[in-house]
């Protein structure tokens, strides 16, 4: 499906998933989200329709491509996939009760999950750049 937004660039200081979770180092950890393209494709641009996320619990180990958790709108059910192998040592639990933040911020504070990373190769997922390209290839 198109990415029909109005072209606005996506941060450069985490890595992308073709199933669109970002990963963020911070510190010695790691957050997690999701993109603004999946919010848009799960909502329709329309904050009211995201109606359920469910995120692990603290202490979970998460393998790398494993879901953890899953949102919902009302028009789709959507898996959280994790980027690396890790361990969850925090979860943004706003966010299960305010869905509208993912559309308003999925940047900074729409982040999902914190994990302590087993690795911290981020070498095969993809910057900024890339995910466009693969936004745009999808596109067509």
């Amino acid at each position: 499906m198109a990415d029909t937004r109005s072209k606005t660039s996506r941060p450069d200081d985490r890595r992308y998933c073709e199933t669109h979770e970002w990963i963020k180092p911070d510190g010695d950890t790691m957050l997690i989200g999701i993109t603004d393209f999946a919010v848009v494709e799960l909502s329709n641009g329309n904050e009211g329709d995201l109606v359920y996320c469910d995120l692990p619990e603290v202490g979970r180990i998460l393998k790398a491509g494993e879901t953890f958790g899953e949102i919902e709108s009302v028009k789709a059910v959507a898996d959280l996939n994790c980027p690396v192998a890790g361990e969850v040592i925090e979860i943004n639990s706003s966010i299960e009760e305010h869905l509208e933040v993912l559309s308003k911020d999925p940047w900074k504070e729409g982040w999902l999950i914190r994990i302590r990373p087993d690795a911290k190769s981020l070498d095969k997922l993809m910057d900024a750049k890339a995910y466009e390209k693969f936004l745009a290839e999808k596109a067509h």
